[in-house]
């Protein structure tokens, strides 16, 4: 091959890389972006939901792919800390799913499903019952597996029943005198937590 066909080769291919990708960049909303900027937590979860999405749409470019989770992750810790429970629960399952270039971590998946749970969310509270009662993320513990999903099952919804099937699974796993302490808990945290 001459000189002159490889260096178009060449150009070819550097020419239909940089398309591919400008054409898997997502454009980002200015106005979004500014209000993220500024704090707001609904803006910031968008951007996240908006990064996540343009990794899992890459398929060919593992680096590009963690870059774009790595954003993700950035926004909705953003929200995540200001107490925005979407932020939290979109941390969460980021960490106990992980993605194309990015590990899971049922450690913080764990930790960001409690601050969720702790807000009140029902789905993160039967969650955080169920990784306690297999002992993923966090030690195996079914007194505090009882309590969350104690809690999500109180919460009438279409997932109370299941919630309220699986405390009773657990429930047979602790003492008598554990099941008084816990229903005492959670009488508590209910009474200081009204939904």
């Amino acid at each position: 091959m001459s000189a002159y066909r490889k260096q178009i080769a060449l150009t070819m291919m550097v020419a239909v890389a940089l398309l591919s990708a400008t054409a898997q960049t997502p454009a980002i909303n200015p106005d979004l972006l500014a209000k993220a900027n500024a704090g707001d937590a609904a803006a910031q979860v968008q951007l996240g939901d908006n990064s996540r999405a343009a990794g899992d749409a890459v398929t060919h470019d593992l680096q590009l792919s963690a870059e774009y989770y790595k954003q993700a992750i950035a926004w909705y810790r953003k929200a995540a800390e200001q107490g925005s429970v979407a932020g939290q629960m979109h941390l969460a399952a980021l960490y106990r799913d992980g993605g194309k270039g990015f590990a899971r971590d049922m450690e913080q998946a764990a930790a960001w499903y409690r601050k969720a749970a702790e807000l009140g969310d029902v789905t993160a509270q039967a969650t955080l019952g169920v990784l306690y009662s297999i002992g993923q993320g966090v030690p195996r513990d079914d007194v505090e597996a009882y309590f969350w999903l104690d809690l999500a099952a109180s919460v009438k919804g279409p997932n109370q029943d299941k919630y309220a099937a699986n405390r009773q699974m657990i429930g047979t796993h602790i003492t008598t005198q554990e099941l008084d302490e816990v229903q005492d808990r959670v009488a508590k945290w209910l009474a200081a937590h009204p939904r």
